[in-house]
């Protein structure tokens, strides 16, 4: 950014003001300091309630329409992109094939993750050639001018999608993209540039916010339960039977029965423990909820009643 022909330097960018002297610190000094500005970085996130609400309504919205969330962004804001993606599937049971992930450079298969590829754009257009106006985009850059964030978020809302757009610096032309804009106003960093701290730790409690509202919304919570999660290792298979018992009210044995019936599908599970019934009687309560395990289960509360 420029301004009577001085640049202008971005808050991310800005020399954190009890940074002087960091060097010759001793260590548990500076680590207080490293410590405190994450968390005072996470506090900022307690701002912007109403704007993550707006965004889980965006993408729950997308996923209900059959559409997709595509996350785009570059460098350490990448990363934390990556941390709430690839959770969605095991912890939310969101299906792969409606999560994308674009990386400035392709996802890092080393530690190797060059700095340079932010710049470059010209993949975009191919990875976004199918997006249409059901699909929601998440863009994250902590300076809110990446290049190769800007381009994906140009592009989406051409194409019609709804643009989060996700920033540390105010008025930058990423915020000005978005449909539901996130200023998340950081201070400088204590290693001044070094967003993979203060920056990205409000990016991930923003992000992670944003998409467990969505998966309430969906139905893929229940009282602070994970009933959608796909119970494919040892540990969650154990929590999915633990999830049963305590919804359905039953022993151990009953909860594990029902799972096995269900296929590992702790909704069915929990239908078909809490109320005597078969997988079809289960799935036609949850059809008609359109997922929604509390729905159902008040459904049958209601019909157990009738029949009493």
């Amino acid at each position: 950014m420029k301004n009577r022909g001085t640049v202008v330097v971005g808050v991310t960018e800005k020399l954190h003001a009890n940074a002087v002297g960091l060097d010759a610190r001793a260590p548990l000094e500076v680590a207080a300091l490293l410590v405190e500005s994450q968390i005072e970085a996470a506090r900022v996130v307690a701002g912007v309630l109403p704007e993550l609400c707006v965004g889980a309504d965006y993408m729950a919205a997308s996923l209900g329409k059959g559409g997709s969330l595509i996350y785009a962004a570059a460098g350490s804001s990448a990363l934390m992109m990556l941390a709430d993606a690839l959770e969605l599937g095991g912890t939310f049971g969101i299906d792969s094939g409606s999560v994308r992930m674009l990386m400035a450079g392709g996802i890092p298969t080393d530690c190797r993750m060059p700095g340079d590829t932010e710049d470059e754009t010209g993949s975009l257009l191919a990875s976004l050639a199918d997006v249409s106006g059901r699909d929601t985009l998440i863009a994250v850059s902590a300076s809110g001018n990446t290049p190769y964030t800007l381009e994906a978020a140009r592009i989406a809302r051409q194409k019609g999608a709804r643009v989060i757009a996700i920033a540390h610096n105010p008025d930058t032309p990423l915020l000005a993209l978005g449909d539901c804009s996130i200023f998340l106003p950081t201070a400088p960093e204590v290693v001044s540039g070094s967003t993979r701290m203060g920056a990205a730790t409000a990016q991930k409690i923003a992000m992670n916010t944003m998409s467990t509202l969505m998966a309430i919304q969906l139905g893929h919570v229940h009282d602070g339960m994970m009933v959608n999660l796909k119970a494919d290792n040892i540990k969650l298979r154990n929590r999915a039977s633990q999830i049963v018992q305590v919804i359905a009210d039953v022993p151990e044995k009953q909860a594990k029965k029902a799972l096995s019936l269900a296929c590992d599908n702790v909704k069915l599970a929990s239908l078909i423990a809490a109320g005597n019934l078969c997988v079809e009687e289960a799935q036609s309560l949850l059809d008609k909820e359109k997922g929604n395990l509390r729905g159902a289960l008040g459904r049958l509360v209601h019909i157990n009643q009738f029949q009493g």
